[in-house]
Order: C-alpha cells, then sequence, then structure tokens
C-alpha cells in the first residue's frame, strides 16, 4: 500500500542526503561499524550480509537501531538529529496503520498492544544504496525476500527498482511523488495467523544511475514471543504458526541467506 507520509518534504529530503554523505565517509570511518553480529545496533556493509552472501547483491547498506533504544552514528554530525526526528515522525506513522490493522481484523488493539509489547517496539532505520550496474538484467541489488516485523516504510530517490511479485509475476511499484511506500513482515502474517500476508519483494538494478531508498522497519519488542492472536485461531481456522521470539526469528534470518519467503518455515507448523 501507498500512503501519504506525514515526515516533512525538507526532513525526508535531509534524511537521503544524510545518509549519502555517511556512504561517501572514508573506510577508516566506517570500519567500526562494518562486519558485526546481526544485533548489533549499527551496522554498515555490502550484499545482504557481508559474511555470507559476498557478490550477490549489488548494495551498500546502513542499519541503525533507533527504539526501544536511539543509536546514531557521529559523523556526518547533523545525522543524530536528523535521523531522530525522521524515526520519530516514521514510527507514528507505523503504529497508526497499525491500529488500523487491528481494527480491520476485529481484534482488541490493548490486547494485541500488551501481547507485543509495543510501547519498546523494535525499530530499525536502513539505507540502501544500489549503484549503477553495467549489465543490470544479470545481478539483483536485493535478492527475493520479505522482511521480519509488521510494517515497513520505504521512500526511494524517484530511481525505479523495487519490484513485488504479484500473481506469480513480478511487478514495479512507483511510488506517488512525497509517498511512502508500505509493506507488510513476516510477523503480522504470523500474527493475524495468515490474513495478511507478508510481500514478497526484491530490488533490480539501473545502469545508468544509482537508486537509494530509506526504510523503517517496525516489530515487536524483541524479546516479545510472536504468534498467533487466540481471537484469530478457532476449529474452522486452525493456527499454521507457532510462536517464537522476536529477537531469534530475526537473528536466524538475518544471519542466513535468502531463500525468499523461508525464513516463516522457522514458525510453520
Amino acid at each position: 500500500m501507498v500512503v501519504n507520509h506525514g515526515i516533512p518534504d525538507q526532513l525526508r529530503d535531509e534524511m537521503l542526503e544524510a545518509f549519502k554523505t555517511l556512504f561517501d565517509l572514508s573506510d577508516d570511518e566506517k570500519r567500526p561499524y562494518v562486519g558485526g553480529h546481526v544485533l548489533d545496533p549499527i551496522r554498515i556493509g555490502t550484499g545482504f550480509n557481508s559474511k555470507i552472501d559476498i557478490g550477490k547483491c549489488w548494495r551498500h547498506y546502513a542499519k541503525i537501531f533507533v527504539h526501544p533504544e536511539f543509536h546514531s552514528v557521529p559523523k556526518p554530525l547533523n545525522f543524530r538529529n536528523i535521523s531522530q526526528e525522521y524515526s520519530k515522525c516514521s514510527r507514528a506513522i507505523g503504529l497508526e496503520l497499525l491500529k488500523a490493522i487491528w481494527e480491520g481484523l476485529g481484534i482488541d488493539e490493548s490486547h494485541v498492544k500488551a501481547a507485543l509489547k509495543l510501547d519498546s517496539a523494535f525499530q530499525i532505520l536502513v539505507a540502501n544504496l544500489y549503484p549503477p550496474y553495467p549489465n543490470s538484467g544479470t545481478t539483483f541489488g536485493f535478492l527475493p525476500h520479505s522482511d521480519h516485523g509488521l510494517v515497513t516504510l520505504l521512500y526511494q530517490n524517484g530511481v525505479d527498482g523495487l519490484q513485488i511479485k504479484h500473481k506469480d509475476r513480478w511487478m514495479y511499484v512507483k511510488p506517488a511523488p512525497n509517498s511512502i511506500l508500505v509493506n507488510t513482515g513476516d510477523h503480522l502474517e504470523v500474527l493475524s495467523n495468515g490474513k495478511y500476508k507478508s510481500v514478497l519483494h526484491r530490488a533490480v538494478l539501473n545502469s545508468e544511475v544509482a537508486r537509494m531508498s530509506v526504510v523503517t522497519a517496525i516489530g515487536p519488542a524483541l524479546d516479545a514471543i510472536v504468534e498467533p492472536i487466540p481471537d484469530l485461531v478457532n476449529g474452522d481456522s486452525p493456527a499454521v504458526f507457532r510462536g517464537m521470539k522476536y529477537r531469534d526469528y530475526l537473528e536466524q534470518q538475518q544471519s542466513n541467506s535468502l531463500v525468499e519467503k523461508g525464513a516463516l518455515n522457522l514458525v510453520r507448523l
């Protein structure tokens, strides 16, 4: 789904520019954040996972945990203020969307909020940089995958490259100007017992210009056990997923090669 965003245009542009400056820092300046564990609060790398997927994805990334504890890099100097405000605005959008989803599912907001410990919702701020690639039809910027968590909000720099799979066909997604693309994640599929599906998507490359995207992923608290909401499980709709701590799922998915929506097999009954 695409929504008109509640992030001021200037802040959105400043966030893109701040990440661009971060990517342009010297290797020495970025080295403290390279090659870490998937649960390190700040990571900079290439591909999907720099340790296991070398050469499979033509992508540079920066991943920063921003809630419930806020983290930031020291350079560029304005990064902290920009990313903190951007994260606050995007989290408000994500949580408001989730309220509408709970209502649509007919479940009590207070119950699901407590079960997922959403006051301590895990939020990660991610930037993706896909440099131009001469033979763009042979290599992906990002392999087909679904996202962990509940919802992700994506803003891009106007260069097309995002595709979603719909009815066995890959289709370009071209968000309207000044809008944010919202993807549903694996844990919304688990929570809703399959009524919502996480979105299978990929990034293709451009042979002439770089594409950048800024992504906000919002999930349950890391120590929350995510399982189908009891109100959505009955004789006609038995549980299709088992419960699993969000932290464990995230670590397993992010530590292994991407196989489309294969990570859901960790919790599928």
